[in-house]
């Protein structure tokens, strides 16, 4: 599998220190990129929370478990973490909020092109929001789940003004390198989605009543802008 389709997906969520966002994205978008990448790692794409000004997103891509607990033990062992993880810990309160995921059905991971990435000089955010929203449920992800998703959610989207989609469930392997913890015990469905410009949330609303047979609360949103180095975006 390429690095441009995923097979396990993290969602991760930082609660960052007041004001530090923006040190933190700086840090990040200079040091953890290609060298993520160097160890076969892929860093899909970088956001700030338009709703929470210390909370930072990004997805990371992994061909599968075995590469995930390789690459990870070659990065966080390896001298780029070593020379700058202080200044990055300096700059969170939490960074446990993590979603190990999996497309959720043959094709359904959003494909990203690292081509599209700015470069180092770049000063300017890419164009483009992205929706991300967490449907926590009550069990295993159903077939029935995934066929409604399929048919009508993504058509639903598509209404919307989505420009492209991606779906994805909980991988249940154990945690593979338990030094970075993963939220476990626990169903959801994930959606990224890629809008132009604007993100009409009206979508959850027409879908609401359908939807909650499968759901143990009211789905979560975040509405995020692509960092300048964000290989996701419109």
């Amino acid at each position: 599998m390429s690095s441009k389709n995923p097979e396990i997906v993290e969602l991760r969520q930082y609660t960052l220190r007041p004001q530090q966002r923006d040190a933190l994205i700086d840090l990040f978008d200079r040091e953890f990129v290609e060298s993520q990448e160097a160890e076969g790692m892929s860093v899909m794409g970088q956001f700030r929370d338009l709703d929470d000004p210390d909370r930072f997103v990004w997805l990371r891509g992994f061909a599968d478990m075995a590469s995930r607990a390789r690459g990870l033990q070659g990065f966080y062992g390896g001298p780029i973490w070593a020379a700058h993880r202080d200044a990055a810990n300096a700059t969170m309160i939490d960074s446990d909020d993590v979603l190990l995921l999996r497309p959720a059905w043959d094709g359904a991971g959003l494909a990203h092109d690292p081509a599209r990435r700015g470069g180092h000089e770049a000063n300017k955010a890419p164009p483009g929001l992205v929706d991300v929203t967490v449907f926590s449920l009550n069990d295993v992800a159903s077939q029935a789940l995934l066929d409604f998703c399929r048919e009508r959610m993504t058509s639903v989207l598509r209404q919307a003004g989505a420009l492209t989609q991606g779906w994805y469930v909980t991988e249940h392997s154990p945690n593979n390198f338990p030094r970075l913890p993963v939220r476990e015990g626990e169903n959801v469905l994930v959606g990224v989605t890629v809008f132009e410009d604007t993100i009409d949330e009206n979508w959850q609303r027409d879908l609401a009543p359908a939807l909650s047979q499968w759901l143990k609360k009211p789905p979560r949103s975040m509405k995020l802008v692509p960092t300048t180095r964000s290989a996701i975006h419109a």
